[in-house]
């Protein structure tokens, strides 16, 4: 599939969700949990900027280069507010969003195909340690690689092409964050599942585009894992139903 498929089946996930209860109701409490958990971080990062600006850089008395450490200030506010966004992001997926992502993508699996394929029985609490182990590497992954491109971008001449870089590769590995999913909870290995998306690419990154819209964006993540399950079931399940019947 490619890169307008992806667009396409994001924009149906979005839409079935709206339109399913369930799906609603999980798709906005992880909407509020993202939200409440970023501004929190977000809003400590404000009240303490300038106690945290003093600790590496104490205010100078000179008037001459006061202006520079109100400048420094404020770029490092933004810095800081960019870092507690990305961490309150990995928080709220690794210990929250994680379960309500799964719930979706069972209803939506649920919905489409009129059944779970589900793995053998396991205890709920091995099932959510499961869940969290395969997120760690989904969230934490995309995060480093975009950071690293970050930096380089800050140190070279590059900068520009790098960032451009750096939302591309952000947005292809929060697609997989939520295609992984029904895969994940079939308890796939690891290997063929990363295989599988980079087999993807084009699609993945058609999917995760909506996801750098601003304002909209957190919206498209809350109900994301709607439209990523509807691919993996047409895509997969109907290839592997049609090998069987061949």
């Amino acid at each position: 599939m490619n890169l307008f498929s992806g667009i396409t089946y994001n924009l149906r996930g979005l839409l079935l969700g709206l339109r399913s209860p369930k799906l609603l109701v999980l798709g906005l409490i992880r909407f509020a949990a993202v939200v409440i958990i970023t501004m929190l971080a977000a809003s400590l990062v404000l009240v303490y900027h300038e106690e945290i600006l003093n600790f590496i850089w104490a205010k100078p008395t000179s008037q001459w280069i006061l202006w520079l450490w109100h400048v420094v200030s404020w770029l490092l506010t933004a810095i800081l507010v960019g870092f507690s966004t990305i961490l309150s992001y990995l928080i709220s997926q690794i210990l929250f969003s994680v379960l309500i992502m799964d719930f979706m993508s069972r209803i939506t699996e649920r919905m489409i195909t009129g059944e779970e394929k589900k793995p053998e029985e396991v205890p709920i609490w091995r099932q959510f340690a499961y869940l969290v182990k395969q997120e760690i590497p989904r969230s934490i992954l995309p995060v480093l690689v975009t950071l690293i491109l970050m930096i380089v971008g800050w140190l070279t001449p590059l900068g520009p092409v790098l960032a451009i870089v750096s939302s591309g590769v952000a947005a292809i590995f929060l697609a997989w964050d939520n295609t992984d999913l029904t895969p994940a909870r079939r308890q796939y290995p690891f290997k063929t599942r990363f295989k599988l998306f980079l087999q993807s690419l084009p699609f993945h990154l058609g999917f995760g585009l909506l996801f750098l819209v601003p304002l909209l964006n957190i919206l498209f993540l809350s109900f994301a894992p709607v439209g990523a399950t509807m691919y993996y079931t047409d895509k997969h399940d109907e290839k592997q139903k049609g090998n069987l019947v061949d």
